[in-house]
């Protein structure tokens, strides 16, 4: 992810905090959704919102080494082969739980009403910005949210700490990381609860269906260079490391990213690249192509106990989000490298090899003989830096049933929205306009797309109300 964009002056949020982290000493540069260093067995401990004393617990599982960089160029490896664990059986630990969607009574040939590309409103200067209403002026900034007729936005809550990631959980109540490395839970009326503290910039989260278990990914060595990420999962306040050594953090920004779900009760994560586009970073062979670590710029599979992980497709330069269709589609933003090619959105094709490291560019490396790139199946404007991912899988909004909505997270004119694309990605629309930085969004249980702002700390609710 990557933003090339002016600074945001809002109320409480200075210059330098609205700029996520950079490598080489930036400040929080504007981007959802790495390098690599062995992995770690060292414990991890978290804090409890009640101030208890740390709870720490040992990971369960590891994933492999990285791989040596040798000074001649390596060969790029071949597209994996995926293996398909086998099914297991619900365990106390949180084993692998098959399971099946909510039926939804709908009639799936419906579409939505014709809509045009809902335009971005005029920037207005407020006491707080030049461009933005202040953070705290919720009534201006949801009627300053642009959408189809018969739609409207409101503020659910403000978040501080920028928020990162969105999911609902099964007490029905939103869940928020943010930067800042905490979660925050948000029941119905906007009362806000600190759920967990410490962890480092947790960008993916999730709760294994049918259960309490919340899986978070975050980072726990934030450096350019021999960082590291990991997944965990919080279960009764104890924090518990799964997978730990994953490939982070390529300008404090690639790193274990959005988590979901599937269908066969295994969890799907998405790691970034620990590069640009897939070159060696430093030392006398710097620029030469590098080899790919196991697991690194991936979508990964793994089992809920944490004792299985596979790759489940390859080539995601940095990720930030996937989302399940109800067509068991597995669907994945990706950020594309800083010389400027279109962002993408990609139908994820398991054991595919779907672009990274291989682009077209002076600097850049060309795929071996016998590997073909899985095209994506839409593109974005170059820098507009596409992070959330959801997939619309309930009944109230008429027609759009089984459509897939992106965020476009960059803060200039050409992003800053939400996109909605029909089933299958067949059609496109820019569906919601006027936000600062969105960065993810996700469905609630009343049908409504709630969409975080990371700029603001704003957690808009976009609901159907006729016409």
């Amino acid at each position: 992810m990557k933003h090339n964009n002016k600074t945001l002056v809002l109320r409480g949020l200075s210059p330098a905090a609205a700029r996520p982290l950079v490598v080489a000493g930036l400040v929080l540069l504007l981007l959802l959704a790495a390098c690599g260093g062995g992995a770690s067995q060292a414990p991890v401990a978290l804090t409890t919102p009640a101030g208890a004393a740390p709870q720490v617990v040992e990971p369960t599982a590891e994933v492999p080494p990285p791989a040596v960089i040798t000074a001649a160029p390596p060969s790029p490896s071949p597209a994996p082969t995926v293996t398909v664990a086998p099914q297991g059986t619900a365990t106390p630990e949180g084993g692998v739980v098959a399971f099946t969607p909510p039926a939804v009574e709908i009639d799936r040939a419906a579409t939505p009403a014709p809509f045009d590309d809902v335009p971005q409103p005029a920037y207005a200067p407020s006491d707080c910005s030049d461009k933005y209403p202040c953070n705290d002026d919720f009534d201006a900034w949801a009627a300053r949210i642009g959408l189809p007729e018969g739609f409207a936005a409101s503020v659910y809550a403000r978040i501080e700490g920028k928020p990162n990631v969105l999911t609902f959980g099964p007490d029905g109540r939103l869940y928020v990381g943010t930067m800042a490395g905490k979660i925050f839970a948000v029941d119905e009326s906007g009362n806000i609860e600190l759920y967990m503290d410490g962890f480092i910039a947790p960008a993916g989260l999730a709760f294994q269906p049918g259960t309490a278990r919340l899986y978070v990914s975050s980072r726990v060595i934030d450096q350019n260079v021999d960082g590291e990420a990991m997944v965990a999962v919080v279960e009764d306040g104890v924090v518990t490391p799964l997978i730990t050594g994953l490939p982070c953090c390529y300008t404090a920004m690639h790193s274990a990213n959005g988590i979901a779900f599937g269908a066969d009760g295994y969890g799907y994560v998405a790691v970034g690249g620990r590069a640009d586009h897939g070159e060696i970073l430093g030392g006398p062979n710097a620029g030469q192509q590098d080899e790919r670590q196991p697991f690194e710029a991936s979508i990964l599979r793994f089992s809920p106990d944490g004792t299985q992980v596979e790759t489940y497709a390859r080539g995601f330069r940095n990720s930030y989000d996937i989302a399940w269709d109800a067509d068991g589609v597995l669907y994945a933003a990706d950020n594309m490298p800083d010389f400027g090619p279109p962002e993408e959105f990609n139908r994820v094709e398991p054991g595919g090899e779907h672009g990274y490291p291989w682009f077209d560019c002076d600097v850049c490396f060309t795929p071996p003989a016998g590997v073909e790139i899985v095209p994506p199946i839409a593109t974005f404007v170059p820098h507009s830096a596409p992070t959330g991912v959801t997939a619309y899988l309930a009944d109230a909004f008429p027609g759009y049933y089984n459509s897939l909505f992106v965020t476009l997270w960059s803060a200039f004119p050409e992003a800053q929205k939400v996109v909605w694309f029909g089933p299958g990605g067949e059609g496109r629309a820019d569906f919601a306009t006027g936000f600062a930085e969105p960065i993810d969004l996700t469905v609630g249980p009343d049908g409504a797309l709630y969409v975080a702002d990371w700029a603001t700390g704003l957690i808009f609710r976009i609901a159907y109300t006729g016409g």
